[in-house]
């Protein structure tokens, strides 16, 4: 077909609609419940301190849940986002995702609707994700 690239692309007539992108299932309560169960007990049996669970469904658009824990070192806490992940994933997640696992203050555990957060004490005390999300956002508003 000789012509120009313009009127080649005139002649193809308009581009057909990309298929539309899949939307976000979410989960309902109850296995939100039963995935929380067992990042609690994970964490719980890694030796986790000070474990703390928040609902966070209505404040955030990332999550609707957040478990904030604690560990000493930097080799606790990533066997903990090492087992956390491996469980997340013999109970039917398919996609677990873990950032700053390679020795850091602060590992993030995305596992879709619940996000869990491992520091070391000193960076937990820092960033204070308990009062940021806590019930002082429900009296704010």
């Amino acid at each position: 077909m000789p012509g120009s690239p313009r009127k080649k692309t005139i002649a193809a007539g308009p581009k057909k609609p990309s298929a539309p992108r899949a939307k976000k299932v979410k989960t309902e309560p109850s296995e939100l419940d039963r995935l929380q169960a067992i990042i609690v007990t994970s964490l719980e049996d890694d030796k986790a301190e000070n474990v703390v669970a928040m609902d966070l469904a209505g404040k955030a658009m990332f999550c609707d849940r957040m478990v904030i824990a604690t560990g000493l070192a930097d080799r606790q806490i990533s066997a903990m986002a090492q087992h956390l992940s491996e469980k997340l994933k013999e109970a039917g997640l398919k996609r677990v995702q873990i950032e700053g696992a390679g020795g850091s203050d602060w590992v993030l555990i995305d596992a879709g609707d619940i996000v869990v957060h491992l520091f070391k004490p000193d960076a937990r005390t820092l960033y204070a994700l308990e009062k940021m999300w806590g019930q002082d956002l429900d009296e704010a508003v």
